[in-house]
């Protein structure tokens, strides 16, 4: 038997990546996540959600939860309606920005999490990020 649970959250002022940040981390503790790994899945969400606002102005964070007797699984999804990555393969690059920051948003979250997906074309870009561990 499994169950998912999913919250969203609606990202439209800087107070929005903390609200996200804490949401992520409370619903990963309670199906078992430990602290480091709350930590690294927080960390991608801050950068993440703060391009959203800042790049696109406003999105949605979606952190499903689930939790078989296998596997815990944390999944999150970060969209916005806005102008698009021009380059994503230069996004995806270390040090590459447009907006005058070290260029380690994009790069630094793939790097944090299991699994990390990205499209962006004019008026939507997806991330999906993942985490998942044994259910012990």
């Amino acid at each position: 038997m499994s169950s998912i649970a999913e919250k969203s959250i609606d990202l439209k002022i800087e107070d929005d990546i903390l609200i996200a940040r804490q949401i992520a981390r409370k619903e990963m503790a309670e199906i078992g996540f430990g602290s480091a790994d709350q930590t690294r899945m927080a960390t991608a969400i801050s950068e993440l959600t703060r391009n959203v606002i800042k790049y696109a102005g406003q999105g949605v964070c979606h952190i499903i939860t689930e939790v078989s007797s296998a596997e815990i699984k944390v999944k999150v999804e970060i969209e916005d309606y806005g102008p698009g990555i021009a380059d994503l393969n230069k996004a995806m690059e270390d040090g590459y920005t447009t907006g005058g920051g070290l260029g380690a948003g994009l790069p630094g979250a793939k790097r944090l999490v299991n699994d990390f997906s990205i499209e962006s074309r004019p008026g939507l870009t997806k991330i999906n990020l993942e985490m998942c561990r044994p259910n012990v």
